[in-house]
């Protein structure tokens, strides 16, 4: 159907309508939002894990068990928890001073730059990996064939990354300025 108008003698006269080209979703100022909305939230879920498992703040980690206490934050979970075809090689990680290490960094590495906007490519690529990971130690899942949360989370972080997330409520678009970002781009 053509859209049309009256010109001044009453004669219908086409209407030039001229192609505009949308913003794109991801660009719209709600979007933003939300993307940053998601990556404060992923950040948190790893930055509480690391406060939790470090002073044993009783949700998960009782204070008994903290790691500035001498608790291991690999050790109860890699020992007793996994199962399938990986149980074996993460309960041979359970409780060795490196993974420890290794995994508490991760966790607050991941959570500070989720938070602060920063370093997205290398907080997402740890991220994900760390929750694949996270998913190849429980297979199957309990409540489904192959996914669960760990990959849900994985995925919503590699788009937090695509879509520039640590730019809206964040200090993205400062850190990609600096000139460690800027001879390094992975950084970003």
């Amino acid at each position: 159907m053509a859209v049309s108008e009256h010109d001044i003698s009453g004669r219908r006269a086409p209407v030039s309508l001229k192609a505009t080209a949308a913003e794109p979703l991801t660009e719209s100022p709600a979007a933003r939002y939300v993307w940053a909305a998601a990556r404060l939230a992923l950040g948190w879920v790893f930055l509480w894990a690391f406060l939790d498992k470090t002073f044993g703040l009783g949700h998960e980690t009782p204070a008994a068990k903290a790691w500035v206490d001498g608790g291991s934050p690999t050790e109860g979970f890699l020992a007793h928890a996994p199962k399938g075809p990986f149980a074996g090689f993460y309960n041979d990680l359970a409780g060795l001073a490196w993974a420890d290490w290794l995994f508490m960094l991760g966790l607050a590495g991941i959570g500070v730059g989720l938070i602060l906007g920063i370093g997205m490519r290398v907080a997402v690529g740890a991220g994900a990996l760390l929750l694949v990971m996270m998913w190849t130690a429980v297979l199957p899942p309990e409540n489904n064939p192959f996914m669960d949360d760990h990959l849900i989370y994985a995925v919503l972080a590699i788009g937090l990354a695509l879509v520039s997330a640590g730019d809206t409520l964040g200090l993205g678009r400062w850190w990609a300025e600096t000139p460690l970002v800027r001879r390094f781009p992975i950084l970003k």
